[in-house]
C-alpha cells in the first residue's frame, strides 16, 4: 500500500499495512467484579488478528489485564493494594494472561510469545536494539507477540504507568504503521461527551495542537491508568515515529472488524513513514561516540541503501558500546552517514576488514552480519535510498564472500 494513498484517503486500511500494534485495556480483558478472563472477547478480537494475519499484516499485541487476573487468585481482594502486592499479583496473572492467548491463537494455529518490557528497555540503545530485534524476528516468524509493562520488577520511579504509552514506545521501536488502542470510548471528541452529550466527535487528528490538548481535559493526578491524555501522549510518541495512531471502542465484537467496517474512531494521522522518521531521528538526535572509516567499495554500496559490513571497514575511532551512534565518513574524513552499530570499539576494531562469516571465529561468538544494519543507518549528504527493497543488501553480502 502507498503511504499517499493512505493519506489520501483519511483513513488508514489496516488490511493493507505491513505492520500493527494492538492495545487492549485491563477492563475489555478482565471482569471488574471476578478477575475471570473474558474469553469469548478474547477469542473474538483474536478471529480479527487472524483475519489480519490472512492478509499479510505483521501483529503484536500489547495487553493491560495481568493484576487484575492475578489479584484474586492471592485474595487481593480489596480496592488499593500496595505496589509489592500488585507485582505479586502480576506474576500470577501473566501466567493466566498467557495460557488464554495462547489458547485463543491455537485456534488459527498461530504461536503466541510473550514479552515483557520496562521503560529501561525502550531508553538504553542497548536495551532498545535487543527488543526491537527479538520483536521483530518474532514477527518474521510467523509468531504474535504479546507484550505488557514488567510489572513484576517496575517500581514507581521507573514504571510507564499507563499500557497507551507504553504501546505508543512498542510501535515506535518496531517501526509499526499503525497502533490501535482499544478503548471504552470510540476516539476523541470536543469534550466529555459523558457531560455533554453534543460533543462534537472527531474522526482524524493531524497534530497535536493546544487545541486537541484541550479536549481530553485536565489530567488525573499520580499515576494514570488510561483516560483521553495518556492516549494524547501515546499520539505524539506515535506521530513522532510516523506511525498512524486510532482510538477505536473496544466493547463490542470483533473490533478490529468493527472499526473497520463502522469508520468509527478516531485516526492520528502521521506525517511520514515509520522508516523516514527514524531515520530522521537517527541522523539528527543523537550525539556520536565513535566514527567508522570505510573504504571506496562500501561508500558506495551505502549509496545504493545497503547495510555497513564489516569487510568494508578501514579504521575505527572513538570508545563506544553496541546500540551506540556512530558517524560514518570516508578516507578523507567527509561524512557520509549515522547509524546505530551493532558491537561494542573493542569488537569492530577486531572484526573490520574482515568477511561476515569469520565474525564468529574471530569474536568467538555470532553477532549481526551488519556492523550497521541499514534500517539503523542514515545518510547525512544525500537523500537515503535506504527505503528500497532487501535486494542491495543481498548484493553486497554475496560480493563481499
Amino acid at each position: 500500500m502507498s503511504d499517499s494513498s493512505t493519506r489520501a484517503a483519511g483513513r488508514p486500511d489496516l488490511t493493507a499495512l505491513r505492520r500493527v500494534v494492538v492495545k487492549i485495556g485491563s477492563n475489555l480483558l478482565v471482569d471488574a467484579e471476578t478477575g475471570a478472563l473474558k474469553r469469548a472477547w478474547l477469542d473474538a478480537l483474536v478471529d480479527d488478528i487472524a483475519e489480519l494475519r490472512r492478509h499479510g499484516v505483521e501483529v503484536a499485541v500489547v495487553s493491560s489485564g495481568a493484576i487484575s487476573a492475578g489479584r484474586r487468585q492471592l485474595g487481593l481482594t480489596r480496592d488499593s493494594i500496595r505496589l509489592e502486592e500488585k507485582q505479586a499479583a502480576a506474576a500470577a496473572g501473566q501466567i493466566r494472561l498467557a495460557h488464554a492467548y495462547q489458547e485463543s491463537l491455537a485456534r488459527h494455529e498461530l504461536t503466541v510469545a510473550q514479552i515483557l518490557i520496562t521503560l529501561a528497555d525502550t531508553e538504553e540503545r542497548r536495551r532498545h536494539l535487543n527488543a526491537r530485534s527479538t520483536v521483530g524476528t518474532l514477527l518474521s516468524l510467523g509468531a504474535v507477540p504479546v507484550i505488557n509493562e514488567n510489572d513484576t520488577v517496575a517500581t514507581n520511579e521507573i514504571r510507564f504507568g499507563d499500557n497507551d504509552r507504553l504501546a505508543a514506545r512498542v510501535a515506535a521501536m518496531i517501526d509499526a504503521e499503525a497502533l490501535v488502542l482499544l478503548s471504552d470510548v470510540d476516539g476523541l471528541y470536543a469534550g466529555d461527551p459523558r457531560r455533554d452529550p453534543d460533543a462534537a466527535f472527531v474522526p482524524r487528528v493531524d497534530a497535536i495542537t493546544p487545541e486537541i490538548e484541550r479536549m481530553a481535559g485536565a489530567a488525573p493526578r499520580g499515576y494514570s491508568t488510561g483516560g483521553m491524555v495518556t492516549k494524547l501522549a501515546a499520539a505524539r510518541v506515535a506521530l513522532t515515529a510516523g506511525c498512524h495512531m486510532a482510538i477505536a471502542q473496544g466493547h463490542v465484537d470483533r473490533p478490529l472488524r468493527h472499526m473497520r467496517e463502522s469508520g468509527r474512531c478516531t485516526w492520528f494521522v502521521a506525517a511520514e513513514e515509520p522508516r523516514a522518521a527514524r531515520k530522521r531521528w537517527i541522523a539528527g538526535s543523537l550525539s556520536p561516540a565513535g566514527r567508522i572509516t570505510v573504504d571506496d567499495g562500501a561508500q558506495k554500496a551505502l549509496r545504493r541503501g545497503t547495510s555497513l559490513l564489516p569487510a568494508g571497514v578501514v579504521a575505527v575511532g572513538g570508545t563506544f558500546e553496541r546500540g551506540d551512534a556512530v558517524v560514518v565518513q570516508d578516507r578523507q574524513g567527509r561524512e557520509l552517514a549515522r547509524g546505530l552499530i551493532a558491537y561494542s570499539a573493542d569488537a569492530a576494531r577486531r572484526i573490520a576488514g574482515r568477511k561476515s562469516a569469520e565474525i564468529a571465529d574471530i569474536l568467538g561468538y555470532s553477532g549481526r552480519e551488519e556492523l550497521i544494519h541499514r534500517d539503523d543507518l542514515a545518510l547525512t549528504t544525500a537523500d537515503d535510498p535506504a527505503l528500497g527493497d532487501k535486494a542491495a543488501d543481498d548484493t553486497a553480502k554475496e560480493g563481499e564472500r
